[in-house]
């Protein structure tokens, strides 16, 4: 007979009482000091009806929960209601609490003037509507204080995630990620989630490269984030719609596809200076150098085989269509030129990582040498053939091309590989002409970017203030401040 053994419903999942399974907060890293390792940042406009109480909600459930010193910047921009005075008065009222306001609107001109100005090392947003669970904020930030991830974000849209809103925004989300895979190449599956968090020194890094100041700020720094070969980690979240969101969805979406016409044509002008930023922050496998092992050599090949495809169909294009006006000989020289120049661009950007203008002139000269000898090649080719036959059939001129260009291609890699773009340089050289020397060191580049002042409200002087790290007020200007080696690890 059987028996049924059926648990019933599953418990609802809680957080576990962290003060007794973890260490007192004083002795664990960065909190004895007095500095926070998180500051969660959360943007304001005319917010005053959800403000208390997110901030409020939001402060419980870090100080539960959350096993690290933490602070909470509310970060009003050119709110005209009662929000301002709502986020002094939580200031002043809940301990690791500050206020900051800004003159003109913007939640990216909010963050940007935050983050850059925050002593944390682990810097995160969220949306004033709390929408998504704070369950996910631990694993959020997690990969970035142990040194594994450089920025963490927020997904509605992976599986595991349980999300509840309406078929509209639904939909709207849905079709602004797939324009941004299918036309900037994007992997992260959410841009627009407000839940996020990313490194200091990497957030240092990336700003100044930032150019939006509304919502499309968030979906900028990520993409490039991801050009720049940093480490994106995505957490599921639970989240529930805020049926009174005063996001204007037509005009920011119209907003965010003029973003991503604006970031789509720098990256294919290369225009945006991302080999600065390429591995600046901590040990990549793929920069050791391992015996026997060449450097990129499966990737290149497979690069190189890729656009040589695409060169030879390009070329027997052109052929096929110059030998109607010409002979065999000019048809070929004139085929094998256009290809060759568009073959060494394709393989100077895609196959061997060279971004900006730096020495492109040059690369296209050494790529006539090497089309000269691929020139050398295929005329001979032709010219043997037709000494052999008198009038060879078109399919057979094409099959005798097709084979002397197999052994121009391999040549062509060899050269490209050990003169155009030689181990270690190709990148190297494009860097170094395009911003001077690689520092050695591990300090972050200056900001260009005028910083929006900003007033910050502390807590009054009879609580210790979440800004200083002791009485004696250990402040860094942030302008001035290089990142430590040992900031997260």
């Amino acid at each position: 007979m059987r028996t049924d053994t059926s648990p019933g419903a599953l418990p609802a999942r809680e957080h576990l009482p962290v003060r007794e399974h973890l260490p007192a907060r004083e002795h664990l890293p960065a909190a004895g000091a007095g500095a926070p390792v998180l500051d969660v940042v959360i943007p304001v406009h005319n917010e005053e009806k959800d403000l208390e109480r997110s901030v409020r909600g939001l402060h419980a459930h870090l100080s539960e929960n959350f096993p690290y010193a933490f602070r909470i910047t509310v970060a009003d921009n050119a709110s005209t209601d009662a929000t301002p005075r709502l986020a002094v008065r939580l200031a002043a009222e809940l301990p690791g609490v500050s206020s900051v306001r800004l003159e003109e609107k913007g939640r990216g001109r909010a963050l940007r003037a935050v983050w850059a100005a925050s002593d944390a090392p682990v810097l995160a947003y969220m949306d004033v509507d709390l929408s998504t669970g704070l369950n996910a904020l631990l694993p959020l930030v997690a990969p970035l204080i142990s040194g594994h991830s450089d920025l963490a974000i927020g997904s509605r849209l992976v599986r595991s995630s349980r999300v509840v809103r309406g078929p509209k925004r639904e939909l709207i989300s849905r079709a602004y990620n797939l324009i941004l895979r299918g036309s900037l190449h994007a992997r992260f599956s959410d841009a627009q989630c407000g839940f996020k968090a990313i490194r200091r020194d990497v957030a240092r890094a990336l700003l100044p490269l930032v150019e939006d100041t509304g919502w499309f700020f968030d979906t900028e720094l990520l993409v490039l984030a991801e050009r720049a070969g940093l480490r994106i980690h995505e957490v599921p979240v639970d989240w529930v719609d805020d049926p009174n969101s005063t996001v204007h969805l037509v005009s920011t979406a119209t907003d965010d596809l003029k973003g991503v016409w604006r970031i789509g044509r720098a990256l294919a002008t290369g225009s945006l200076p991302l080999d600065r930023l390429a591995r600046p922050f901590g040990d990549d496998p793929r920069d050791r150098e391992i015996a026997d092992v060449p450097r990129g050599l499966a990737r290149q090949l497979v690069g190189f085989c890729v656009v040589g495809g695409l060169s030879t169909l390009f070329y027997l294009l052109l052929y096929s269509g110059f030998r109607h006006f010409g002979g065999a000989q000019t048809a070929n020289a004139l085929a094998l030129l256009a290809s060759a120049v568009v073959n060494t661009a394709a393989n100077r950007r895609l196959t061997f990582g060279v971004r900006g203008r730096g020495g492109a002139v040059r690369h296209q000269a050494q790529g006539l040498v090497v089309f000269g000898i691929g020139l050398a090649l295929t005329s001979g080719s032709l010219a043997a053939l037709h000494t052999a036959t008198a009038a060879p059939a078109h399919s057979t001129e094409l099959a005798v091309l097709i084979a002397a260009n197999l052994a121009a291609t391999v040549l062509r890699f060899l050269l490209f590989r050990a003169w155009l773009f030689p181990e270690g340089a190709g990148r190297a050289t494009a860097r170094t002409a395009a911003y001077g020397p690689v520092p050695t060191s591990r300090t972050t580049p200056s900001a260009s970017r005028t910083t929006p002042s900003v007033s910050r409200t502390t807590p009054s002087v009879s609580r210790t203030s979440p800004l200083t790290s002791s009485p004696t007020s250990r402040t860094t200007p942030p302008t001035t401040r290089t990142t430590e080696p040992g900031d997260l690890r």
